[in-house]
């Protein structure tokens, strides 16, 4: 039975009457899709656009997953910045990176202009420092990207600037990025559902793959039929369980959490945010926040790294919010929840073609606001003959996590656990 999408502001406030059937019996098609988020959406419609036929399968509810319940921020550039990309890969590299990364939030706005989506797109991103050390680092970057990367939409924020502007003053300065921003994720998904739809995509809710068919790759065994196809996308980020072992010792899902506040006037003159931006900060284990259309404050903090969730996810994101704006100590909790996401070891997206006829796309790392429809239009670019954006991708070193899939738990909780708390020292 179909789960319903987790209570979040974002499903009281998307269309709850869409709906896609479920598979019933055996289906045949050019392209199968698993996954009905941003990845998997985006490249049914762009493949249905060209008149290829592709069915979409997604175990529960369109945008169920991370592409309907992330913090809904569209940032600039890779999950890495310009400098660890220039160390690690090289500036040829690093500048091709970037180029893609322009060319995924370019995608964001004209799938959203082209197919009427209403997004609530708000644009507007303050990348704010939590430590004095790390002021001249962040500063030097604002100025590498004005002349090395030519993006005059960077602006640094002096500290005696920045608590006008966020309303907090835990913070040492920050970064203002015009052409980065935030939307509403489940009703971009919805809207990527409906215009693959009207290109000639089947989509099926309620139908999840089980496995690929042993002895051929692209039959995929579900709970209701068989999927034959010449072509199989694997979209399912960090919820693939069983589907493919390379993805997902490529790709360790984590949680994270998110809480939204009663209307206090967020985003207008006078309350909190008036510029409406987006914000979110410099932690490994980052916090990031924005006001919605209605006046409340949307937080995102917090992750575990176990399947199980919180007792109580209001309370645990709610000690991460205070640490901000502790003024919001009595405000009012309307929603609590939480999603998987899907890291990689270098936080680089995790984009291949596996094997003949199977590609898979996940590990956007918190990046997949941008990336993930990117990932998506780039696998049906290949599929349509033309794969070099996904060759670029797929030469990015991916290394696996230590210990396979059934020991790699024990590592990353280690990694994180550090990274945690070198935010706090």
């Amino acid at each position: 039975m179909t789960q319903p999408h987790a209570p979040s502001w974002y499903a009281a406030t998307a269309d709850q009457n869409l709906t896609f059937p479920p598979l019933d019996g055996d289906a045949k098609a050019h392209v199968a899709i698993i996954g009905g988020g941003f990845t998997g959406l985006s490249c049914a419609l762009h493949l249905a656009e060209a008149g290829i036929d592709v069915v979409l399968i997604e175990a529960e509810k369109i945008g169920w997953g991370a592409s309907g319940r992330n913090g809904g921020q569209l940032h600039t550039g890779q999950r890495r910045d310009q400098d660890w990309l220039e160390r690690h890969l090289g500036r040829p590299a690093a500048h091709e990176l970037w180029g893609l990364a322009e060319e995924s939030k370019a995608l964001v706005m004209s799938l959203i202009e082209r197919h009427g989506i209403d997004a609530e797109w708000r644009p507007g991103l303050i990348e704010a420092v939590h430590k004095q050390r790390l002021v001249a680092e962040e500063r030097h970057y604002v100025e590498k990207l004005n002349v090395d990367y030519g993006y005059s939409h960077a602006e640094w924020i002096e500290r005696d600037r920045l608590p006008a502007m966020i309303g907090s003053d835990g913070y040492y300065g920050g970064r203002l990025d015009r052409t980065a921003g935030h939307l509403h994720p489940l009703k971009f998904a919805q809207g990527l559902a409906r215009a693959a739809q009207k290109a000639g995509a089947r989509i099926h809710e309620g139908t999840g793959a089980i496995r690929l068919d042993k002895g051929k790759a692209t039959v995929i065994e579900t709970g209701r039929g068989r999927i034959t196809a010449d072509i199989v996308v694997l979209a399912g980020n960090g919820l693939l369980d069983g589907i493919d072992e390379e993805t997902e010792t490529s790709a360790m899902p984590i949680k994270n959490y998110i809480l939204t506040t009663e209307p206090i006037g967020a985003g207008e003159p006078g309350g909190l945010i008036p510029g409406g931006e987006a914000v979110s900060d410099s932690r490994f284990v980052v916090y990031y926040w924005r006001p919605t259309p209605d006046g409340r404050i949307l937080f995102g903090g917090g992750e575990t790294y176990s399947r199980r969730d919180p007792a109580d996810i209001v309370a645990f994101v709610r000690a991460h919010l205070l640490k901000i704006y502790p003024k919001l100590a009595n405000a009012r909790i309307d929603y609590g929840w939480g999603g998987t996401l899907a890291v990689t070891v270098n936080r680089l997206p995790f984009l291949r073609r596996l094997k003949t006829g199977v590609y898979a796309a996940s590990g956007y790392s918190g990046q997949g606001v941008a990336l993930a429809p990117f990932g998506g239009k780039v696998i049906a670019e290949a599929i349509l003959g033309d794969p070099g954006k996904l060759d670029r991708f797929a030469a990015l070193p991916c290394p696996r996590f230590p210990g396979g899939k059934l020991l790699r738990w024990p590592a990353l909780v280690a990694g994180m656990s550090w990274y945690a708390l070198r935010d706090r020292i």
